[in-house]
């Protein structure tokens, strides 16, 4: 294997790894934000975050990830008889979930707002033409 070989598979690991870091604290994210809002049935709140572009969760890890929730005291669950088979198990946030869930949605957008000014301006300064060097760079990654 080459030095540029081992480099690109260098780079597509931790770029990988750099993506799983970033969908974690996003679900989380994504998860208390939804369940500030409302009650979910446990089902329904799986097949809208399966849905959500970009996010790309597994079916099976949503679920654990409401158990970690619950645990610390963010989400609370109630269980419902069901008509339709086993008793459904339905979830909210907890005071403690929505104050979390606020000033997480807060400092998301914070952050997302400073990394798009930084990029425009390192954009502006390196490229006076008005080309983004982050389009280049992103193309760059799915080559």
């Amino acid at each position: 294997m080459s030095n540029l070989e081992a480099n690109s598979e260098f780079s597509r690991e931790m770029f990988e790894n750099w993506t799983i870091q970033m969908r974690k604290g996003v679900l989380d994210l994504c998860i208390l934000n939804a369940l500030a809002e409302r009650e979910w049935y446990g089902y329904e709140l799986v097949k809208a975050l399966v849905a959500v572009p970009g996010v790309g969760v597994a079916e099976g890890s949503i679920y654990p990830l409401l158990a970690r929730l619950r645990k610390q005291g963010l989400v609370e669950t109630r269980l419902e008889e069901s008509s339709e088979g086993p008793a459904r198990k339905y979830y909210r946030a907890t005071t403690a979930g929505r104050s979390l869930a606020v000033e997480m949605a807060a400092y998301f957008e914070e952050m997302t707002r400073g990394v798009r000014g930084f990029q425009q301006a390192s954009d502006a300064a390196a490229n006076p033409d008005g080309s983004s060097s982050f389009n280049h760079s992103k193309d760059k990654l799915s080559s």
